[in-house]
């Protein structure tokens, strides 16, 4: 059944909704929907109180660490964390709280996929891949999507498609899959990227980027047969939005729970 997956945006150590599309390296470009006042480990307790498991913590750019490391404090072994990590950090964040890791750019050296750095990812995790989440977040291409790395704004030479599912599968306990053209714009999820993720995946796979009403939740049940979950963002009420309730999330993972 697909679950809401919560998140922990994290920019310049404050907690943000941020269009994804507009993340570089110059701050005049960003579009940012929401600033949060609490810090970060509210939100991780606000998760751990509702058994909000699975939830992901990404540190956009520098000056996240202490952010993420309070937020793994305040419900250890249950947070993702993803943003910066590499075969020598990943198993220090796993030492620091989190449940698993999630990894991106660091497979992708030059914008090229290195699976010599993901077998070296697998090996700082003492070869247990259930700690490790790839990161797919990609980018439509035409009528593909390419997978994007370095918050999203380069073009790897990996299309996110069944043949690179299937060759990725071995390596990872889970798939997170951010459709960056779509992330923080409200504007609907994209609704091919889930059909083919249910076709493609046989790990579990969490898809972000665009959800904007409680229903995307039944959407995406529907369009991936309940097997691909749903991250909703700055539609959150949590996160400034008016389109999703919190609590009714909140309500859908209960009822789905029950079932």
């Amino acid at each position: 059944m697909t679950k809401f997956r919560p998140c922990i945006d994290l920019h310049s150590g404050q907690v943000k909704q941020i269009v994804g599309g507009s993340l570089s390296t110059t701050a005049s470009e960003l579009q940012t929907n929401h600033i949060s006042n609490l810090p970060a480990e509210y939100f991780a307790n606000l998760y751990r109180e509702h058994g909000l498991t699975g939830a992901h913590v990404i540190m956009l750019g520098p000056g996240n660490k202490v952010a993420a490391q309070e937020a793994l404090a305040a419900w250890p072994g249950q947070l993702q964390v993803g943003g910066g990590i590499t075969a020598d950090n990943a198993k220090l964040w796993i030492e620091k709280g989190a449940e698993k890791v999630i990894v991106t750019s660091y497979l992708f050296p030059d914008a090229g996929f290195s699976m010599d750095r993901l077998v070296a990812v697998i090996k700082a995790l003492d070869n247990d891949v259930q700690k490790l989440v790839i990161d797919l977040s990609c980018r439509r291409t035409g009528g593909t999507w390419t997978v994007a790395m370095n918050k999203w704004q380069t073009l790897t030479d990996m299309e996110v498609n069944h043949e690179t599912i299937q060759k990725l599968e071995p390596y990872c306990s889970e798939f997170l899959i951010h459709a960056a053209d779509n992330e923080g714009l409200q504007r609907g999820i994209d609704e091919e990227l889930v059909t083919k993720l249910d076709q493609w995946c046989t790990r579990p796979v969490t898809y972000a980027g665009g959800g904007r009403h409680l229903e995307d939740l039944t959407l995406v049940e529907k369009l991936s047969q309940g097997k691909v979950d749903l991250t909703i963002g700055s539609a959150l009420d949590i996160f400034g939005g008016s389109g999703v309730k919190f609590d009714d999330c909140v309500e859908w993972n209960s009822h789905r729970a029950s079932r």
